[in-house]
């Protein structure tokens, strides 16, 4: 996959060119831009997103129409499309201006109590699950099939798992997976965030202040929602996010083999050292008569 390099005078151009009204405004990147998406301030108040390549494209339509029906039953602000820009001579997709909001990013952020912004997270889940989603959109390539089946990427898991054999405790990790494929969602599909990980949601006074990023979502099995339970949150926080949230044994089964699946990416195909495929393997022994 070939991502596209933007600069910012290339992000000054386009925002000439659309949005004129807009053009004397500062533009600057963002501290921490994410893998899908390059991101930069557009004034104090506002954000750009710009896909990186055509296979995040279909996340700026998704967001724009669905993002202004989901905000009003959710408990803290999510983000919020102000326009769409179109495809250009200087730049071949559709992209987004975002209003921007305030607060620290969870992975750049070292709140004291952990424990309320997990039973603020939880709550904020089971408010979206409970958001009408007639309509609304399934699990696919677009959002990387979150919300959908786990067996989608049992030949991705499995090759993974051939690479690493003899650095880990492949019959271990198979297990996990196994399990987690064997089991489904039962209940009405619900909607799903996709991607709840800490760089996609704010923190203020150690409080959720923001969920952020939702080109994954979709309506499905919320079980990919709460892999941040071993990758962000440690000790009573995971115990308030497990009671908070409330699913049964089979989603939380579930929930370890979308952890595991992304754990073995980032480890064979996106260049990662071992570092978080270790952590989660250690969070899920030290959890695994909880969870």
């Amino acid at each position: 996959m070939n991502r596209l390099t933007i600069t910012t005078e290339l992000v000054r151009a386009v925002i000439a060119d659309q949005f004129p009204q807009w053009a004397a405004l500062p533009i600057r990147p963002v501290a921490s831009s994410g893998w899908d998406n390059f991101t930069f301030h557009l004034g104090d108040d506002m954000s750009i997103r710009l896909p990186s390549a055509a296979r995040y494209e279909p996340q700026v339509a998704k967001e724009q129409k669905w993002l202004p029906r989901l905000a009003p039953h959710l408990p803290v602000p999510i983000s919020a499309p102000i326009a769409m820009g179109i495809p250009s001579a200087a730049y071949p997709y559709y992209w987004s201006v975002m209003r921007w909001l305030p607060g620290a990013s969870a992975d750049q952020a070292a709140p004291e109590n952990q424990s309320n912004i997990a039973r603020d997270l939880a709550r904020f889940l089971t408010a979206l699950q409970s958001i009408p989603n007639q309509g609304g959109p399934q699990p696919g390539p677009q959002n990387f099939y979150r919300g959908g089946l786990l067996k989608t990427y049992d030949d991705d898991v499995r090759r993974c798992l051939n690479m690493l054999k003899g650095r880990f405790n492949t019959a271990h990790i198979t297990d996990i997976w196994d399990t987690a494929c064997a089991t489904h969602w039962e209940s009405p599909p619900v909607w799903v965030h996709g991607d709840i990980a800490p760089s996609n949601f704010l923190i203020a006074e150690d409080r959720l202040a923001a969920v952020i990023d939702f080109g994954g979502c979709g309506v499905g099995d919320p079980a990919c929602d709460l892999v941040i339970a071993w990758t962000y949150f440690a000790g009573d926080a995971q115990r308030v996010f497990r009671e908070t949230v409330n699913m049964n044994a089979d989603t939380w089964a579930r929930a370890k083999g979308w952890a595991i699946w992304k754990a073995l990416l980032v480890t064979c195909d996106k260049g990662g050292d071992t570092e978080h495929l270790n952590h989660l393997l250690i969070e899920m022994s030290a959890t695994s008569k909880k969870l």
